[in-house]
């Protein structure tokens, strides 16, 4: 008998180079335990077809059917001129609609003897539409003989698993190479410590392996999906406990407020109350800021519920301590608008050193890369003095240049834009580590924190201030109705003359490369899908029509860091009307006066990031309006998404919306360094439960065998998950 390949054998030993290759490279497969790990996407029953009538277009599908006609025409052709061309059309059913599928010139031949009406076969293809008809052009095929002995054997059990493949691939192909590594997996050493998994009523993992790929009821499949879905979430959450359980052992100086400090004036300064949720939340980061080891704490609120206020007060609290502290923006405009209002919020507080300074006043300093040198000379000694306790900057913060007297606390902000990379690099300023405080507005569903930042302790402030004005939000649907375009409009006007002020947001820019990308396009992709609107296209035309005689601005990502700052602070003072922006504007920006936003073509956004853009309205006493301009028709799935935008105010709400319908790979992929998602099994808004428990279950080992020396295979299993890219990044943070 062949010895069975290990684990960690490269597929091209066992696949060959060829096969192994297109794995590799297609499908990021490259040892026998990938592939292993490469699982059925769903399940074809032989005596059930799958679904002609719903198949999508422009996708590589495989679909089992029953041959109903096959005819061979033969034409003429500037390749066979005497009317020799031949075409073979194949009809298939599957009781629910009927697919044609055409071969032509010498590809004719086998399936015009094989492809007999009534004969049962696999097809794989990518969809098209020829005269009005959904075809598959050249597809391959696998017959379903029940008898021949080879078929029987690969196409074991009434259920055939279908796999994610590609055009290079058919998913029977990557069934028959499963067949070959399945004896395999009974050398799969399994994760899950023995009392968990008997505890769990769970199958061990050669068995979970063996059912997902060859499952021979639909209650094997059950099972395996339920196993192999623990393994995900327990994997991953002892490799976030681990982290935690070494965070907690580094040393870090506490840092507590004085009771005649900074903060306590600050305080005393504000024209306000804090609301309860902005004071429970900063209890628990200074409960943080007071013990031996960095605190990690995620702050999460939803769009203007006061971030700002509550990680300036902790920020104030470490330079009460003696410490200094950062905070690290994702772009020049936020940081510049964080500085502005932290000096307004602070007053003389922010003047440290200065005439006119109160007298336990620091220093506040604004560092970018776009600052003179002699500003910026200014900036670098009064850090590395200790004469600034706060400073504000974008990654400018992070170069080696930059040296910090003694560094406390970093609070970054927007996480989701900032590399683990840079936050490394700032935490590596301090001669112990610093706390962190990581600030996101786009909420986050608890059971994503739980999965993505398991490593943070999370903070929400849901409440709004007082003060703060409800928010309306419409769609306007542009191509059904333009009569509410023109209304649309007509309300920016409206708010104008009121002496309110508008944004306009749309997807591109409009200048230069844009057009170059547009040209490769076939003349049927435009008719299509033309391109999305831009700033300077749309303020153009608005400046002309609608909303003659207004002012109205641009503002995008790629003018010059004094230009967008000039139009920002044009805009704050009230002498733009209207700002026609990119997403530039979609974090931190803050006008009060600001009260309408209309977004052009909404459906290519997502739902988290409409729902920050629309935050940026209604900052002020006066209400505030977002319309969603899209000109998709109300069956389709993007409305349905700004229907819900619409429809609710609630961003943990449409971040579950979001999630659904993005699936969680992104995220992940994201959170995870840009490496392929882990999850492959496990869906992160469904399994909510398997997540928590697999978190507490993963808390109870690491407390107990931090380095896991009683479970070996735990440890090779977080190998295997933790390869060196996410390896840095966990250890990072």
């Amino acid at each position: 008998m062949d010895p069975v390949p290990a684990l960690d054998e490269p597929l091209k030993k066992v696949l060959g180079p060829a096969t192994a290759k297109v794995m590799a490279e297609h499908l990021g497969l490259h040892t026998v335990g990938d592939l292993l790990h490469h699982y059925p996407r769903r399940y074809e029953e032989r005596g059930q077809l799958t679904h002609l009538a719903d198949l999508p277009m422009d996708e590589h599908v495989t679909v089992v059917a029953q041959v109903a006609d096959a005819r061979l025409h033969t034409f003429a052709s500037s390749r066979a001129p005497r009317g020799k061309g031949q075409r073979l059309e194949v009809t298939i059913t599957d009781g629910s609609g009927r697919l044609q599928l055409v071969f032509f010139g010498a590809g004719v031949h086998k399936p015009h003897k094989e492809l007999l009406p009534g004969t049962r076969a696999m097809f794989a293809g990518k969809v098209s539409v020829f005269n009005r008809r959904l075809q598959l052009a050249h597809p391959a095929y696998e017959l379903l003989r029940g008898d021949a002995e080879e078929t029987v054997e690969t196409w074991a059990g009434a259920l055939i698993p279908i796999y994610p493949a590609t055009a290079k691939l058919e998913s029977w192909k990557i069934g028959k190479a499963l067949q070959t590594v399945l004896p395999s997996a009974q050398e799969a050493a399994d994760p899950l410590p023995e009392s968990l998994r008997e505890g769990r009523g769970l199958v061990t993992l050669p068995e979970a392996l063996l059912k997902i790929h060859r499952p021979h009821t639909k209650a094997d499949i059950e099972e395996a999906r339920a196993r192999l879905k623990w393994d995900e979430a327990f994997v991953l959450q002892v490799a976030l406990a681990r982290r935690r359980h070494a965070d907690a052992q580094l040393p870090a100086v506490p840092r507590r407020p004085r009771p005649d400090g900074v903060l306590a004036a600050f305080d005393d300064r504000l024209p306000f109350t804090l609301t309860e949720g902005q004071r429970k939340v900063s209890e628990e980061i200074f409960a943080d800021l007071a013990t031996d080891h960095p605190m990690h704490r995620l702050l999460q609120g939803e769009v203007g519920s006061g971030k700002t206020l509550v990680a300036l007060r902790a920020m104030l609290a470490v330079v009460d301590a003696g410490g200094q502290a950062a905070m690290l923006a994702p772009t020049e405009v936020l940081a510049q608008q964080h500085h502005r209002s932290v000096t307004e919020m602070m007053g003389e507080l922010a003047e440290g050193g200065m005439l006119g300074g109160a007298e336990n006043a620091t220093k506040v300093v604004l560092l970018t890369g776009s600052m003179g040198a002699a500003a910026r000379r200014k900036a670098l000694l009064d850090l590395a003095t200790g004469e600034a306790g706060v400073v504000i900057g974008t990654h400018a913060l992070i170069e080696d240049k930059v040296q910090f007297h003694d560094l406390g606390l970093v609070v970054v902000d927007e996480q989701h834009r900032f590399g683990v990379e840079q936050r490394d690099a700032l935490r590596g300023k301090g001669k112990q580590p610093p706390h962190l405080l990581v600030m996101t507005a786009t909420p986050i569903p608890r059971t994503v924190a739980m999965t993505v930042f398991g490593d943070l302790e999370t903070s929400v402030l849901d409440q709004l201030p007082a003060g703060r004005s409800p928010i309306a939000s419409h769609v306007v649907p542009a191509a059904d109705k333009p009569h509410f375009l023109a209304r649309a409009w007509e309300r920016v006007r409206e708010e104008v003359d009121k002496g309110h002020q508008a944004y306009v947001v749309c997807p591109r820019i409009g200048d230069e490369e844009d057009g170059a990308k547009a040209k490769k396009k076939s003349p049927e992709d435009e008719a299509e899908k033309r391109p999305p609107l831009a700033v300077l296209d749309t303020a153009e035309q608005l400046a002309r029509g609608p909303l003659a005689g207004l002012r109205v601005e641009v503002l995008h990502g790629r003018m010059q860091p004094d230009d967008k700052d000039a139009v920002m602070r044009r805009f704050a003072a009230g002498e733009v009307d209207v700002l026609v922006a990119t997403t530039v504007i979609e974090v931190g920006v803050n006008v009060p006066n600001a009260t309408v936003m209309v977004i052009m073509d909404a459906d290519r956004f997502g739902v988290s990031q409409l729902h920050q853009l629309r935050g940026r309205v209604g900052r002020g006493s006066a209400p505030g309006l977002c319309l969603l301009v899209s000109e998709m028709p109300e069956a389709s799935a993007a409305r349905q998404r700004l229907n819900a935008v619409a429809s609710t105010l609630d961003g943990f709400e449409l971040s579950r919306i979001d999630l659904e319908q993005r699936r969680e790979g992104d995220v992940l992929g994201q959170a995870q360094s840009g490496t392929r998602s882990s999850l492959r099994m496990l869906a992160v808004i469904d399994d909510e439960e398997v997540i928590a428990e697999a978190r507490a279950e993963a808390n109870r080992i690491v407390a107990a065998d931090p380095d896991l020396e009683r479970l070996p295979a735990l440890r090779t299993a977080l190998d295997a998950l933790l390869d060196e890219e996410r390896e840095q990044y966990l250890e990072k943070g």
